[in-house]
């Protein structure tokens, strides 16, 4: 690997969550996890990042979260960072995670909140920036405040940015597209803000956001790069936006399933549905059964019968 590679991370484009195959007997499949990323790299994303919740980081053990790293810098070379996601259920081990992830070849961290601690916001202040200040790593903060149970403010994300020249983007999962608007009138282009929802990528593009940390893209990475660049240019071409907000409308019914409690279940039905996965989770999860599965199948089948964009396969 080229050592000016590590130097930096360009924060912007479709940078993949990816999920984490697993095999008939429970065991990460590392060869498919490296056949997939270099896939989605060939579709166009600008980053990967893996061990992340879509990633189901929680239930991989310290050893395999490691070999995720090294498979995914492997699989990927120069061509895009690694930026794994680091979380823990205590500091020190988020910390050392952290602090490790740069031998295994990230060149960026995406730093969450701690596991399970639903404490003051103190304590959670104080976690992010014990991780950050262990490593020289640029870092992204992870904001989902329905999944973790804390919200990091825009104000506190303002005050954070003049405290750490580390931290540099923002993934947001407020699902509140006016979060991007309030963070970028406080720091206008110091961090680069992402969409951390799928379905709402084209209103946070048009508040601001330079990024996306995509789940669908596991599935349908040509589709989510064509769709984010159209939002992006569509900002100064309203021809364009008009193309960006038809991909949208279409899209929309998928990328929706991001945004329920069971969507790794359904990421990973879907990568199943386009023979790009398989639907295996790690326990306790298990794959989607019943109503769930029946619903999830009929939109995914009728969504993909109808997909709108001409000479995808040619282009895969």
């Amino acid at each position: 690997m080229n050592p000016n590679a590590a130097a930096s991370v360009n924060w912007a484009g479709v940078m993949p969550a990816v999920t984490t195959p697993f095999n008939q007997d429970d065991e990460v499949d590392y060869a498919f996890l490296f056949e997939h990323c270099g896939w989605m790299v060939q579709q166009g994303v600008s980053g990967i990042i893996p061990c992340g919740s879509l990633g189901e980081g929680a239930t991989l053990s310290f050893d395999e979260k490691q070999r995720v790293i090294d498979t995914v810098v492997r699989a990927v070379g120069d061509r895009v960072p690694v930026i794994p996601g680091i979380a823990a259920a205590s500091t020190r081990e988020a910390a050392r995670f952290a602090a490790t992830a740069k031998v295994m070849g990230a060149r960026g961290l995406m730093v969450l909140p701690p596991y399970i601690h639903k404490g003051p916001f103190h304590e959670v202040e104080t976690h992010i920036e014990v991780v950050m200040e262990a490593t020289d790593l640029p870092c992204m903060l992870y904001n989902n405040p329905i999944a973790y149970g804390v919200d990091f403010s825009p104000g506190w994300i303002a005050s954070l940015a003049q405290r750490n020249e580390r931290f540099q983007a923002v993934k947001d999962s407020s699902g509140d597209a006016r979060r991007i608007t309030a963070i970028h009138s406080l720091v206008g282009d110091r961090l680069a803000l992402f969409a951390g929802l799928d379905d709402m990528v084209v209103e946070a593009v048009r508040q601001g956001a330079v990024g996306w940390v995509a789940g669908l893209v596991n599935a349908l990475p040509y589709e989510s790069v064509l769709l984010f660049d159209k939002a992006v240019c569509g900002l100064e071409d309203p021809a364009v936006a008009r193309e960006a907000d038809r991909i949208y409308k279409w899209f929309l019914p998928l990328l929706r399933l991001d945004c329920v409690p069971e969507f790794v279940q359904l990421i990973k039905l879907v990568q199943q549905e386009v023979a790009r996965g398989s639907e295996r989770v790690r326990p306790p999860r298990f794959p989607a059964v019943g109503h769930l599965r029946t619903g999830a199948l009929e939109v995914i089948r009728e969504t993909l019968a109808s997909n709108p964009i001409q000479d995808v396969e040619e282009n895969r």
